[in-house]
């Protein structure tokens, strides 16, 4: 094997803690990159902590770009509460989503293994009532459940329709929010033509601006009287298409008449897709709505006092979209470039770990199921095996992760990185080789130069690809 292929995921950790961009920082300022800026110290496992078992709040923005938050780089957009939320955690640089859209990377999330795993899995993304994820899998939720936890989904499912598919049927007692993958604002109106707001399995009437009824749902659910440790998945749709904010109610009542004239789900999903509409101006009023609605459900977390040993994970299920600030990353979502799948994520937990850190460790959704379990004191289904590796001896103890191939399959491309080198198949069927550590944009191709290298990164996602169910025709 060259030297240089032998590159450990633990020689990757480095770098240090984020100062966040404040509200009042420059436009220089903000795009200066966060990995080169002075106040950083290294990520350091803190000695000698102990604590229960805390409380998991896993927040997902859809469609979030790598670069969207301002302590990622974005020049132009404000998010003093994710921020906040960096400075009092650890940012991670290397983040990655278990897929390229929406419902796979869920799966991934859901399950801790690769969505190929499971027939659902493999639509990218759930699209009709016939895929969904299977009642009978084990879930981070049902898991946990098992082990004593109180758990809930606030916000957007995407892994199936009922009446086959549900959370409330893959291991959370309570569900409030959309099966489907993308909904009208206003209106409710999903990917299917149909309203699609529930509490339950029973739809819920609510015409409010969706990223307010969500916020609300889990303002409430953190500040109960809570008799034992919980999960809350809560699942932003903002700042996903159409692009609608708070005021733009007359523009969502223009999509929901299109999608009540569709003649097919076609029709349906390219109104939806706002084509016609949108900007980076009204981009960026999406993310600062995300970052809003954050920081209230964090307030009432605080207020509520759990705030001290709940774990906070931030992250997006897959890369940018049209107005998404990507910078330097290449591609968006629905690629495996690296602005398809890398993804903010920042993790929280006063009680056990400092702040102001950054981590470069590459990681990816499966992992976070992985860590959840483990710090919940869940045992993992074992007909059922994570792909997933856990991140705590990492986080707690400052152990390093077992070097590991990171792995992406979509139809139409392949993805694997393994420490610095990333190998890459186009839709054109043509396979690259890319040196991360110097190239994270992926524009110099070191495939003719590093021939054996590439060989042995495209075994090794063969071997995987080969566990994986097939793809129907």
């Amino acid at each position: 094997m060259p030297e240089i292929s032998r590159r450990a995921f633990g020689g990757l950790v480095g770098g240090g803690a984020v100062t966040a961009v404040a509200a009042t920082a420059t436009a220089a300022e903000a795009a200066t990159s966060p990995a080169e800026r002075p106040s950083e110290r290294p990520f350091r496992a803190r000695p000698g902590s102990s604590g229960g078992r805390p409380n998991f709040l896993v927040i997902l923005g859809d469609d979030l770009g790598w670069a969207d938050l301002s302590s990622y780089g974005a020049p132009h957009i404000r998010t003093p509460n994710l921020d906040r939320l960096a400075r009092q955690g650890v940012r991670f640089t290397d983040a990655y989503s278990g897929s390229a859209t929406c419902s796979p990377t869920r799966f991934s999330l859901y399950t801790g293994r690769y969505p190929g795993r499971t027939k659902g899995g493999l639509a990218e993304p759930v699209g009709n009532r016939t895929q969904g994820l299977d009642p009978n899998h084990p879930t981070l939720a049902s898991l946990l459940k098992k082990a004593g936890y109180a758990t809930a989904l606030i916000g957007k499912w995407h892994c199936g329709w009922l009446p086959d598919f549900s959370p409330t049927k893959s291991g959370w007692d309570e569900f409030f929010g959309n099966f489907g993958g993308v909904l009208e604002y206003f209106s409710k109106l999903g990917q299917l033509g149909e309203y699609d707001l529930y509490e339950g399995d029973a739809e819920y009437q609510d015409l409010r601006y969706y990223t307010t009824v969500v916020t609300e749902r889990a303002v409430e659910y953190v500040s109960r009287e809570h008799d034992r440790p919980w999960l809350l998945n809560l699942n932003f749709t903002t700042p996903h298409w159409p692009w609608l904010a708070e005021g733009d109610a007359e523009t969502g009542a223009e999509i929901a008449a299109r999608i009540r004239a569709a003649k097919s789900q076609g029709e349906v999903v390219a109104a939806l897709n706002h084509y016609d509409g949108g900007s980076v101006e009204k981009y960026t009023e999406m993310v600062e709505s995300l970052d809003a609605a954050v920081g209230e459900v964090l307030d009432a977390l605080r207020r509520s006092g759990q705030q001290e040993n709940t774990l906070v994970l931030f992250a997006s299920d897959n890369g940018g979209e049209r107005y998404s600030y990507n910078w330097p990353l290449s591609g968006e979502k629905f690629v495996l470039l690296e602005g398809g799948i890398r993804v903010p994520a920042i993790v929280r937990w006063p009680a056990r770990i400092d702040g102001r850190q950054v981590s470069h460790e590459p990681n990816f959704s499966p992992d976070w199921t992985a860590t959840l379990l483990e710090l919940g004191g869940a045992r993992p289904d074992p007909a059922y095996p994570l792909d997933g590796t856990s991140l705590a001896g990492y986080l707690l103890r400052g152990e390093e992760v077992p070097q590991r191939d990171l792995f992406w399959r979509v139809r139409a491309g392949r993805a694997l990185r393994r420490g610095d080198w990333k190998y890459y198949r186009d839709a054109d069927g043509k396979d690259h080789l890319y040196d991360l550590a110097h190239d994270k944009r992926e524009q110099a191709d070191r495939a003719p130069d590093e021939p054996a290298l590439l060989a042995e990164l495209k075994a090794s996602w063969e071997r995987t690809a080969n566990t994986l169910l097939p793809y129907p025709s």
